[in-house]
């Protein structure tokens, strides 16, 4: 029996041991980032016996590899009816060669999905001067992509440089906007009739695939992202107005802008297209009463309520909210999910100026209407891209965010 004991102590002993020697090492940042442009030329090389290309990201989107209607044909209808506004495809695929040149592009990451107006999505801007091909107009480059990996910030962080093969991907429009993507067929359950987003569109890279073809270079760094500081006038003139050009609103998607001098107006937009003009379809947001009434404001019943983001009635599009320069003489659209961690909280009131950070949108993904300037919005990574002067400790007058919280009223300011 003692024998018995001793054989089987022997033996957790050696069974313990084995496991502990083949527990693996603990990860270190050198085993997931790539340290130095030598490192990376050698793992290119590589990987691409055929050679490879890293392209800049307007080159990627130029024919031959984006063209007007895509390549991607898997029936007669292809994509949904109301994706076509004249000759120009809203909805489109172009699949990318699997093999072959390796094709690349390089870029650093502006988005932040922690705040939850980014879910799998990232946006990339690019990261060399060479990569304007010596074009001054050129002046920032940024690309969407869409990835099926929730907290896609928790790998790649804001501001990290990547390069990613692109190879057995996609180049697509969603709603007119530019990504890197994989085909998918979208089956509405809720649409009424085929016209309404059922059919073939730019679809999300599944994560493991989009790991395996993301390098990433050095430690994230913010402070290289690129922003275009604009007031609201500034903004006007080279956004706003240039609405009806729908195939040059593609180059100017996505890039990370700073609005200047600009407060929110407790209004949002009615999205009527039958109003005279954009301006006319303003309303102001309804303020929370419980005494008064318990639904009116609150933004988890009531989609124009004071807040960022109400309730959407499970349309699911993101909630916007009009922000204006002195005077009120210009007007941009603030975009926010409501599924942001932000988005019950309640807009400032107009006597807070400041700045607003983001990425600009041109979301247009329906033909059978006129694009018109709210296509334009401004979508923030978090709460602290908006108005962070008022946010200050310092800040003369200084705003304190408040979240919506049942039965108790909106403060007065």
């Amino acid at each position: 029996m003692k024998t018995n004991k001793y054989l089987y102590f022997i033996l957790c002993s050696f069974v313990l041991a084995f496991m502990s020697s083949c527990e693996p090492d603990p990860l270190t940042k050198d085993d997931v980032l790539i340290n130095d442009e030598a490192k990376l030329q050698k793992l290119l090389d590589e990987a691409n016996p055929d050679g490879y290309k890293i392209y800049n990201i307007n080159t990627l989107l130029a024919a031959p590899f984006m063209t007007e209607n895509g390549n991607f044909k898997s029936d007669s209808s292809m994509y949904r009816t109301r994706s076509t506004y004249g000759t120009m495809q809203l909805f489109s695929i172009d699949t990318l060669p699997t093999n072959g040149q390796g094709i690349y592009i390089r870029g650093r990451i502006v988005t932040d999905d922690y705040g939850g107006n980014f879910y799998k999505t990232l946006v990339i801007q690019q990261v060399n001067d060479w990569e304007t091909d010596g074009n001054p107009a050129i002046d920032q480059q940024c690309l969407r992509i869409s990835v099926d990996m929730g907290s896609a910030s928790g790998m790649f962080h804001q501001g990290q440089d990547i390069v990613i093969r692109c190879n057995g991907l996609a180049i697509g429009r969603y709603a007119n906007q530019p990504q890197l993507c994989v085909p998918t067929y979208n089956n509405n359950i809720y649409a009424t009739s085929f016209t309404q987003k059922v059919g073939w569109a730019p679809g999300r890279i599944p994560a493991a695939k989009f790991r395996h073809a993301a390098l990433m270079v050095g430690q994230p760094d913010k402070s290289k992202l690129v922003y275009e500081t604009l007031n609201l006038a500034e903004f006007e003139t080279k956004y706003l107005n240039k609405y009806n050009d729908v195939a040059g609103a593609r180059l100017l998607d996505a890039r990370l802008v700073k609005l200047t001098d600009v407060h929110f107006t407790s209004s949002y937009d009615t999205l009527d297209s039958k109003a005279a003009s954009y301006k006319a379809r303003e309303r102001v947001c309804n303020r929370y009463n419980p005494a008064e009434n318990d639904t009116i404001g609150n933004p988890e019943e009531d989609k124009n309520a004071c807040t960022f983001a109400p309730t959407t009635q499970n349309v699911g599009h993101p909630q916007s909210r009009y922000v204006k320069d002195a005077g009120d003489a210009h007007q941009v659209l603030i975009s926010a999910s409501e599924y942001s961690r932000y988005a019950h909280f309640y807009l400032p009131a107009a006597k807070y100026v400041g700045s607003i950070t983001g990425v600009l949108s041109y979301y247009f993904d329906n033909g059978n209407y006129s694009p018109d300037p709210t296509k334009w919005a401004i979508t923030p990574n978090n709460m602290d891209d908006i108005l962070p002067e008022c946010q200050q400790e310092g800040a003369s007058l200084r705003w304190t965010p408040v979240e919506w919280k049942k039965g108790t009223a909106q403060p007065t300011e």
